[in-house]
């Protein structure tokens, strides 16, 4: 009974006396848990990914603050077995909560831009570490004190106590499973990240509220922080990611992805990295936009799909209608046709629609081809109905790309485009994978990949991705895009490819926006033999190849101040930076 005695010395209300009351503290304290958890992926994959790497930090980080929470907790109540003390720590942990998503991305903003200065490799790692320090660590410390505090007050007697951690502990994961699935599947597709912080913080605050006012004590307090937190979510409150953009027509969240759609002069622009990328690109005035989508228009022309008048310089809507019938270019537009194969009701599959970019180009370009696109999320499907224009003519399936190839059926041309920074989808860039994409081309078919992480070194995952295509395709061919990092690889078994290319080349107007692109295109192509460099289903480490490219490229745009760095110091630093004079 010694632990029931403690209690009653400590204060303890009827509430504390009552069981559940605890039983309820354990199963929201373990509910939060988990919902910071998965919160804090949400914060970081904006600013770092949502890879395997990142996901690895923030579970490492967490356990080690739980870990830290259970061994100090259970120190502090066995020298004073104060509930007071508890429901303290666990309002402090709510008012934590609730500023991260205010406080949070200036820090993890703050950190990169230090790191990046500082930091010469394993960049990814270290940035996404020391953010989850700063930002999670000492909330999730104090909900580790909870279990050992709860422990203490729960077991009356020896006799009872297996019976009665048993049942804590299950209570306390049962409120973990919930608040696994609660914020993915409902709060953060509902009202987002940020709010999703403030009602598990709310949470965290009532039972605080609850205790303290069974014990009437700080009551004001605590009615305080509970009635600020509802605040904020109620009120207006700006909680962009990209705080510093003032152009954007749409932040918002899904269940897989961060989206920002950004309008700019001659474009609207879909993002889902806060920092940098490109996702999806609309021109306002419909012209070529100077990406990877307009090299790739290469493959329908490489598979035999006529060139529409658009390409001659005609006029031509999303759809392939031809409104320059009779005008001049119809004859060269028939010349450059002859010289392609015959091929009837051409068809495309896009596995990584995105908002319809290269969907709506190849519509404009190739009167008649079938377009069928597959995009994970659904979210991104709806932004492309309103902000991207979608042709209807797209016939769009919300799935993951390999499933969805596994089920479907041949194609003259398909587009990999899942590729994005290093959350490059393992299953969609093995050996199985790329055999499968074969099994689904016609016999003259083209398979054209978007590899956007190029590197100067050997190696490199893009070295990788080539040698397994090529390990499958006889004939591969890469060109790497000028001014980015972005790099197109054209696949075939049909050697016949670059002929077609070459012929309808000769055949477009002379000095047109579309034959300079694709002698460009003919100029760059490099031949990409078998290698011994294979992604496999069961081993394609495409996170740790990624974060390589990652150093490279922030080593590359950075070295100016790192140098100054290395041979003057921090003041050199800050006086090149214009900080010190």
């Amino acid at each position: 009974m010694a632990n029931l005695t403690d209690r009653k010395k400590a204060g303890g209300s009827r509430l504390m006396r009552n069981r559940y009351f605890l039983y309820t503290t354990a199963f929201f304290s373990g509910m939060s848990v988990m919902a910071i958890e998965l919160g804090a992926s949400r914060l970081l994959a904006p600013y770092f990914s949502s890879s395997q790497i990142v996901w690895t930090v923030i579970i490492g980080t967490i356990m080690i603050a739980l870990a830290l929470g259970h061994v100090i907790g259970g120190r502090m109540v066995d020298k004073n077995p104060d509930p007071s003390r508890l429901y303290r720590r666990l309002l402090l942990a709510a008012i934590w909560t609730a500023a991260i998503p205010f406080a949070g991305k200036y820090v993890i903003a703050g950190v990169s831009l230090v790191l990046a200065i500082f930091v010469k490799s394993n960049f990814l790692i270290w940035a996404s570490l020391l953010s989850c320090f700063l930002v999670f660590v000492f909330p999730l410390l104090l909900l580790g004190t909870v279990s050992p505090a709860l422990i203490k007050f729960c077991v009356l007697n020896l006799e009872e106590n297996g019976k009665v951690v048993g049942e804590l502990e299950a209570i306390s994961t049962i409120g973990s499973i919930i608040g696994t699935f609660l914020p993915t599947f409902v709060t953060i597709p509902a009202v987002g990240t940020a709010a999703t912080f403030l009602i598990f913080a709310g949470i965290l605050a009532a039972i605080s509220l609850a205790y303290f006012w069974s014990m009437k004590i700080y009551v004001a307090k605590s009615l305080a922080v509970f009635l600020i937190i509802c605040s904020l979510l109620v009120l207006p409150v700006n909680n962009t990611f990209a705080f510093w953009e003032t152009n954007l027509l749409y932040e918002g969240e899904s269940i897989y992805n961060y989206l920002q759609v950004k309008d700019t002069p001659r474009s609207i622009v879909l993002s889902t990295n806060v920092l940098e990328g490109v996702q999806s690109i609309m021109m306002k005035n419909e012209e070529l936009t100077g990406m990877y989508y307009d090299y790739a228009l290469a493959a329908p022309i490489m598979a035999g799909i006529p060139l529409g008048v658009k390409a001659f310089g005609g006029a031509s809507s999303p759809g392939g209608n031809a409104e320059a019938a009779g005008s001049p270019n119809t004859a060269g537009a028939a010349a450059g046709n002859a010289a392609q194969s015959p091929n009837p009701n051409p068809n495309l599959l896009i596995l990584g629609l995105g908002t319809g970019t290269y969907a709506t180009q190849c519509l404009n370009y190739f009167p008649g081809i079938e377009v069928e696109g597959v995009e994970i999320d659904e979210k991104i499907v709806d932004l492309a109905k309103e902000y991207f224009r979608l042709p209807p003519e797209v016939n769009v399936s919300v799935n993951d790309g390999r499933a969805h190839l596994q089920n479907s059926g041949i194609y003259d041309v398909i587009l990999v485009d899942a590729y994005q920074d290093i959350t490059i989808p393992f299953q969609m860039s093995s050996l199985e994978f790329f055999g499968m994409v074969k099994d689904h081309l016609k016999e003259n078919g083209v398979m054209v990949v978007n590899m956007n992480m190029r590197s100067n070194k050997e190696g490199s995952i893009n070295d990788y991705l080539c040698d397994t295509i090529a390990s499958q395709f006889p004939y591969v061919y890469t060109m790497a895009l000028p001014d980015i990092t972005n790099m197109v690889l054209f696949a075939s078994h049909d050697p016949l490819i670059l002929e077609r290319l070459d012929a309808q080349i000769q055949v477009l107007p002379q000095n047109s926006p579309f034959k300079n692109l694709m002698l460009n295109l003919q100029a760059g192509l490099q031949k990409r033999e078998p290698g011994p460099l294979i992604f496999t289903d069961d081993k394609a480490p495409v996170e740790l190849l990624g974060m390589q490219v990652i150093d490279e490229l922030i080593a590359g745009n950075l070295k100016y101040y790192q140098d100054i760095m290395e041979q003057e110091g921090i003041k050199g630093l800050l006086r090149s930076m214009g900080v010190i004079s």
